[in-house]
């Protein structure tokens, strides 16, 4: 492994779907065992793959009892749907929630893209450059919401991650507004976009070390490029549970590769 800037981390997201919240509830806690640092759910209102209309609960609800149930990893969505929620409203839900967690909270942010959850619940879904123009518009309100409320963040501020590979406005938003860049990409792709999220950090003034560049790994075969994520700039690097209730094994992979400097060659 080479050095990077910021120490190297390991998370995992655990989907809401096909699946009951007393073994997501013990998922979660086997992921802390482990020595995931993240833990995360996700802001849909229906299944992503699957049954379309198999079960499914809501994501920042179970962010409060992620809060309850943990002790010690960082807990949020991967990532927040903007379009949902008013932000002064999302603002107030984030730090209540850190308060539960102690300071825990990672406020993950999006500008959404599944058509089903809008139309379904009665929002307007727009076009992939308005729900981005919405995302842009809300950073500042949830910012300067979270600097009003009483009592304020935990730690005095709460990590923002904003997820997506958009080079003109998404990482723009990043460079400006975000603790965490979280993105979907292969090694290669990962390497070109992080040197652009460099670039709008030299544009709007910001120092690209205070970012945080985290990857979640959707592909089999993406686990085992793990140091070629790392070499691309990565430092975070976040598996799905592979399986309703637990299916850790992924992130089992990434805990021995940390400990070890290589990965274990999976079952």
């Amino acid at each position: 492994m080479s050095s990077p800037q910021h120490p190297i981390r390991i998370g995992v997201t655990v989907p809401p779907q096909h699946t009951s919240y007393h073994a997501m509830r013990e998922t979660w806690r086997e992921a802390e065992a482990i020595g995931a640092d993240t833990l995360y759910t996700w802001d849909h209102f229906f299944p992503l793959t699957g049954d379309p209309d198999g079960t499914h609960f809501e994501g920042w609800s179970l962010i409060a009892a992620m809060a309850e149930v943990t002790d010690r990893v960082q807990i949020g969505a991967l990532v927040t749907g903007i379009g949902y929620r008013n932000p002064n409203l999302l603002a107030d839900m984030a730090r209540t929630i850190d308060h539960i967690a102690d300071g825990r909270l990672i406020l993950g942010l999006g500008a959404g893209w599944f058509e089903r959850d809008y139309d379904e619940y009665g929002y307007d879904f727009k076009t992939a450059r308005e729900r981005l123009r919405d995302l842009a518009d809300a950073l500042p309100v949830i910012e300067d919401r979270l600097a009003k409320l009483n009592p304020g963040p935990v730690n005095g501020h709460i990590p923002v991650l904003i997820g997506g590979n958009g080079e003109k406005i998404t990482l723009r938003l990043v460079a400006r507004h975000a603790d965490i860049w979280n993105a979907i990409a292969d090694p290669a792709a990962f390497a070109r976009l992080n040197g652009i999220l460099d670039d709008w950090c030299a544009r709007v003034g910001r120092d690209p070390a205070e970012i945080e560049r985290s990857v979640l790994i959707t592909e089999p075969d993406e686990i085992d490029q793990v140091d070629a994520y790392l070499e691309a700039g990565a430092t975070h690097f976040i598996v799905g549970a592979n399986g309703p209730g637990s299916g850790l094994d992924d992130l089992r992979r990434l805990a021995a590769w940390r400990e070890q400097g290589s990965l274990v060659t999976a079952d």
